[in-house]
């Protein structure tokens, strides 16, 4: 009830203080298993795809999110499930809470570049988003989000407001034809690229075929924060090749 509770709340004050374009909201379907697997800018990324979705969206988040009694409340209250980063076992505990969403015919939210970006490009995705998909047996919907993060860039307290918002929905990616390659890395490679070429289309942002730094230490001064114009054919290319 939380979730619907916040969300009831949140809707119409978010919708006074942002324009939100939605497209493409038909190809999530109403009902079973379905991954939605989105462009991470924000940290509103969470708050804002779930808010145009009409189902539950369940995400895994940081177990950080989770340690400070103000604000546990409010990701328990969207949703989120706590989860310890890293490879390894943190990231089959992620998958395990992630199927459990999937096996009860929910809906499950994923950011296949693993964290935000600090650079402004689209980066390499990770392979746990085709795992997943053939674990579960579950479509991938590619979404772009566009506009979040001049909403709240990643070193901002505090949100901006009168903003626009754009979020795009691809068609469903079927995996169906790669089943039993989980443990198969090349076909856990291609699928993977073709979700991040469909969000590289969705979202229009440039696509870097090198995977997103977790820290801004990493990044260098001249691109930090920069958002630069896409440059179709990049995933394409690596699909291809």
């Amino acid at each position: 009830m939380g979730y619907w509770l916040l969300k009831m709340v949140l809707t119409p004050i978010l919708r006074i203080l942002y324009r939100f374009d939605v497209e493409g909201r038909e190809h999530v379907p109403r009902s079973g298993a379905v991954i939605l697997a989105a462009n991470h800018r924000s940290f509103l990324d969470s708050i804002f795809l779930p808010l145009v979705v009409p189902r539950r969206v369940t995400f895994v988040a940081k177990a950080e999110y989770f340690e400070s009694s103000k604000t546990a409340w409010f990701f328990r209250a969207m949703g989120q499930i706590p989860i310890q980063r890293g490879g390894g076992a943190a990231s089959e505990r992620a998958l395990a809470s992630a199927m459990e969403v999937l096996d009860a015919g929910r809906v499950f939210g994923i950011y296949p570049e693993g964290t935000r970006t600090r650079d402004g490009d689209l980066h390499r995705g990770r392979t746990g988003v085709a795992r997943l998909s053939l674990r579960a047996g579950a479509p991938i919907i590619p979404v772009g989000l566009v506009g979040i993060d001049e909403v709240m860039p990643t070193d901002a307290r505090l949100p901006r407001i009168l903003r626009r918002v754009t979020i795009r929905f691809g068609e469903p990616i079927d995996t169906r034809r790669h089943a039993g390659g989980e443990d198969d890395r090349m076909v856990l490679r291609a699928i993977t690229d073709e979700v991040m070429y469909e969000i590289q289309h969705l979202s229009g942002y440039r696509y870097v075929d090198t995977y997103a730094s977790r820290s801004d230490d990493d990044v260098p001064n001249e691109v930090r924060a920069v958002s630069r114009p896409a440059e179709p054919g990049l995933v394409a290319a690596r699909i291809a090749s």
